[in-house]
């Protein structure tokens, strides 16, 4: 398993070669990175300018969760390698905040697997963010389109 939960940035490049490194099975690799965004939509109307935002986490219960969901993944599809890292604490926008990575023998099962644990950690990876706005800090959450991505893989397992 491959998670880990820190502070510092990362090298995608760097990360993608660790991760593929000597496995000739993997057909297909898929990759996500999220960045902080600079602005954020709300309602689909109104707009806020995001300065920074700010990750906060309980160390060892965060990795659990995040390996917890890795292992569902790789029960759901034929996975040759995953990698999960996400950053905490201050962060300003335009900065790098996860990068997830699946390598299977087909591509198929790569952007499934991604896609899911992309969804997942948007809504119920434990992690509390605040952001830091011209007109104050807000501690949010996954929102409805979030939530109702996520709940197409609960579907999905019945």
């Amino acid at each position: 398993m491959a998670v880990r939960v820190q502070e510092e940035d990362f090298d995608v490049g760097a990360e993608l070669a660790r991760l593929t490194a000597g496995n000739k099975r993997i057909g297909g690799l898929t990759v996500f990175v999220g960045l902080v965004r600079e602005m954020h939509v709300r309602e689909g109307l109104h707009r806020d300018r995001i300065d920074a935002l700010t990750l906060e986490h309980y160390p060892g219960m965060t990795e659990r969760a995040l390996e917890e969901i890795e292992a569902e993944a790789k029960r759901r599809w034929p996975l040759e390698a995953t990698l999960i890292v996400h950053r905490h604490g201050r962060l300003a926008a335009g900065d790098r905040i996860v990068l997830v990575a699946v390598g299977s023998p087909h591509r198929g099962a790569a952007f499934q697997a991604c896609e899911f644990l992309v969804d997942w950690l948007k809504t119920k990876a434990p992690f509390w963010k605040l952001e830091e706005t011209p007109g104050g800090e807000k501690w949010v959450g996954a929102h409805d389109g979030d939530d109702a991505a996520a709940a197409r893989w609960e579907q999905e397992r019945r």
